[in-house]
């Protein structure tokens, strides 16, 4: 039986439940139940603390898991990155008060408070700037206006937090993180089990990217259009009772549906629909 970790709590592990239930597992927990057996598709589903499920993938214990990049390199585990997610983007940042004029190289000799220790260590390595780690399990931003570090580095999504706090972000990111599936090995990376389950979470992120559009069209319009929509690998067209017309169906790209639907209409198609796709395989 495959065994998976999920985090626990959180924006990630909501996200990660519902893509996983969308590619048509059964993970969700009706309490706090750490395990969620998953009979039909012989996997068990086990609820970790999102910051845990590297360690315990990269220790054998368990054979992949959902978790977020940032966790994963700051653990040190041996796991491998097997899938991006596309979900809880997030970025790993310097950050110093915003009216100190405070650069990277400025960080040389100050205190730098963060709740990813090894992953600040490892990019200060390769800055070359020595500095004082403070490590801190949460509300690391408060920590320069109590007088306990001189920076931050942490992670940021809006940056709102760090406006409110009088931060401002210094430098490029060290690091661009999101959820993603990692493995213990190239091996489990590639066996049966996890394949199909790489396979049915692609799917549900690729309909998330395309949409179904339907209409009709002229039949003498019809080379205008299989050039606006012309779909994967061509469009569908189909006859209508009315010889002089046809019906054409086709994949769009979600994001160009307004666009497309205009362009459609104005060579003369009429009847458009655009239709969400739950998942497919391309």
């Amino acid at each position: 039986m495959l065994q998976i970790a999920v985090p626990n709590k959180g924006a990630l592990s909501e996200r990660a439940v519902s893509l996983l239930t969308e590619a048509g597992y059964r993970c969700a927990r009706s309490g706090r139940e750490l395990i969620v057996k998953d009979q039909e598709n012989d996997v068990n589903f086990i609820f970790l603390r999102p910051r845990d499920i590297a360690v315990y993938v990269g220790k054998g214990v368990l054979d992949a898991g959902i978790t977020g990049r940032d966790l994963t390199t700051d653990s040190n585990a041996p796991v491998v990155e097997i899938m991006p997610l596309e979900f809880g983007r997030s970025r790993f940042c310097f950050a110093a008060p915003a009216d100190s004029g405070m650069t990277v190289q400025d960080l040389e000799g100050k205190r730098i408070a963060t709740s990813y220790p090894e992953l600040l260590r490892k990019n200060l390595e390769k800055m070359g700037i020595s500095a004082e780690i403070v490590k801190l399990d949460g509300a690391v931003e408060i920590s320069v206006k109590l007088g306990v570090a001189d920076a931050i580095a942490d992670v940021v999504e809006s940056g709102r937090t760090l406006v409110e706090a009088g931060l401002a972000i210094i430098g490029e990111p060290m690091l661009k993180s999101e959820a993603v599936l990692v493995a213990r090995s190239k091996e489990i990376a590639s066996s049966p089990d996890v394949r199909i389950l790489m396979g049915r979470i692609k799917g549900i992120l690729l309909a998330d990217t395309y949409a179904m559009i339907e209409y009709d069209i002229p039949r003498a319009q019809l080379a205008a259009v299989c050039a606006i929509t012309p779909g994967i690998e061509s469009p569908t067209v189909a006859p209508l009772s009315n010889p002089d017309w046809v019906a054409v169906k086709s994949m769009i790209r979600r994001q160009d549906s307004n666009r497309i639907m205009d362009e459609l209409y104005a060579v003369g198609a009429r009847g458009i629909i655009v239709t969400e796709i739950r998942s497919c395989r391309i």
